[in-house]
């Protein structure tokens, strides 16, 4: 009967997980989880939610890309994909615009697009927190939009 029960909170947690995960617009796959996001260019101002904190879980990140759309994103200095590591908030990725060029695609690691030194940006991020997007310098201008992609484990603490 323990074994039973163990099955059934096993799905209720992966069928929450998804709920979750398809209602902040994440594709849901059997492994790894991919994440990809037209975030406009208030959004990135103000910083947004890419995945959200989910009670009981952490993010593992495999790998990320941005795309600019309509336009090469002017003004700012950076812009970042944020996580969470011993308590603190980290750049996982930071984009230069020198690369957020319009349709150039930039994977972490490239020319401009910043890492954590030892592959830190690919380590557990700390459990009931979220991935958002934000900028650093001044009000990004002249895109549209960014594509933002995630590639990610979600791990049940348990």
């Amino acid at each position: 009967m323990a074994v039973l029960t163990n099955m059934f909170a096993k799905q209720k947690e992966e069928a929450m997980m998804q709920l979750a995960l398809s209602n902040a617009g994440t594709n849901v796959a059997d492994s790894a989880q991919i994440m990809r996001r037209r975030v406009t260019l208030a959004e990135i101002n103000a910083g947004v939610s890419l995945l959200p904190a989910i009670f009981g879980f952490h993010y593992r990140i495999h790998d990320m890309s941005m795309i600019s759309v309509g336009g090469a994103v002017g003004a700012t200095t950076t812009v970042d994909i944020l996580g969470t590591v011993a308590a603190a908030s980290v750049k996982l990725l930071s984009v230069a615009i020198a690369a957020l060029t319009q349709s150039a695609l930039v994977r972490a690691g490239a020319a401009n697009a910043t890492i954590l030194a030892d592959g830190g940006s690919f380590v557990d991020l700390d459990t009931n927190t979220g991935v958002t997007v934000g900028k650093t310098g001044a009000t990004a201008t002249t895109a549209t939009a960014v594509d933002v992609s995630i590639t990610f484990d979600l791990v049940s603490d348990q």
